[in-house]
């Protein structure tokens, strides 16, 4: 199982003086997040797409590109590029480029984004809002596999046989799909032999499982290669020294954020008891100290019938600069050994 971390690129104000940090502060930190991550053996880091006053991630390809020059070996991969509010050719070329600057290491991640900011900033009606992404992802799967490509749409002009520079170092570049919990978004990706990337950002890991076999079938009715139908899952997580304090240090940012998209959506504001019982055994936040955590994601995948991947979502934390370089630590020197050794069928000690 490959182990990462995903960011937003969270800036949030201290809730005591009120004031925001300097955004090219939190930029030069999350960089340096991205720094560690790569120091401690973490296979891959992604940076998300917003188009809001919370996060600094509206040009992910940008920040990746910087962090590449910042690391030798982890993965970079957007988390996810809202590609139905985007020009399939520009991403391809940001993200060719990123796999040149990276020497082979970049990936993407898409989908339609769950937030609509991008489609009125970009000029597109949001009642297109699959069809968008169905054609868009179309034209980029092409783009992956022919330099010049002769293609036509509805939302895009025509390619008739450009070419589409540059090419990335990779013979082919790594893309997954991005999903929430739509069965047609699973469908789709099985359809396509395209690895899944689950959002699961709440309630249980048990209520996927439908959803992932949906996938595999969908895989296996259009005569996919099951080699290629790999299940990841980007989680809220993050490590601590013990639960206690791995939950005091993530709450506060999770309740601002949460409580700020429910304001929008009409959902109730959150309370510590519901973040304590999905940090809990039976939630899907991958929260507490290091055996805790690891035995969280051995879990997630047993129950998942097999994940390749796991990331965590844990920028909401991001004012505790010191917290968040120390749970990135503990998550490739503790947590990372444990799964590893546990796929592996090593023995590992237990939590006394």
């Amino acid at each position: 199982m490959e182990i990462g971390i995903d960011s937003f690129a969270a800036i949030f104000a201290d809730p005591e003086t009120g004031k925001l940090p300097l955004p090219a502060d939190r930029m030069a930190a999350l960089l340096e997040e991205v720094e560690i991550a790569d120091r401690v053996g973490l296979d891959v880091f992604g940076i998300g797409e917003h188009h809001r006053a919370e996060f600094l991630d509206s040009a992910p390809a940008i920040i990746l590109a910087a962090a590449a020059a910042r690391t030798s070996r982890i993965r970079l991969t957007s988390a996810v590029t809202v590609l139905s509010a985007a020009d399939p050719v520009r991403v391809f070329q940001e993200f060719a480029t990123l796999d040149l600057i990276s020497r082979g290491r970049a990936e993407i991640v898409v989908g339609r984004g769950s937030f609509g900011e991008a489609f009125p900033l970009f000029g597109l009606d949001t009642r297109a809002y699959d069809d968008l992404f169905t054609e868009k992802l179309d034209l980029f799967l092409k783009l992956r596999d022919t330099t010049n490509v002769t293609w036509e749409g509805r939302f895009r002009p025509a390619l008739t046989g450009q070419g589409v520079y540059p090419r990335p170092h990779q013979p082919r570049l790594p893309l997954w799909i991005g999903a929430g919990g739509t069965p047609q978004s699973f469908a789709r990706a099985g359809r396509l032999g395209v690895p899944l990337m689950i959002a699961i950002i709440g309630g249980s890991f048990e209520r996927f499982r439908p959803l992932v076999e949906l996938y595999h079938e969908s895989g296996r009715r259009a005569g996919r290669d099951p080699e290629t139908l790999n299940v990841g899952v980007h989680a809220m997580g993050f490590v601590g020294e013990s639960d206690v304090a791995a939950r005091d240090t993530f709450y506060p940012g999770w309740a601002h954020l949460t409580a700020t998209v429910g304001r929008e959506r009409g959902w109730s504001a959150p309370t510590r008891q519901q973040f304590d019982a999905m940090a809990g055994p039976e939630g899907a936040f991958l929260v507490g100290d290091p055996e805790t955590v690891a035995a969280k994601m051995l879990q997630a995948s047993e129950v998942l019938g097999g994940v390749s991947r796991i990331t965590f979502q844990m920028s909401t934390a991001s004012l505790e600069t010191a917290a968040m370089k120390r749970s990135i630590d503990l998550l490739g020197t503790d947590v990372a050994p444990i799964v590893r050794a546990a796929a592996s069928q090593e023995p590992r000690k237990q939590k006394a």
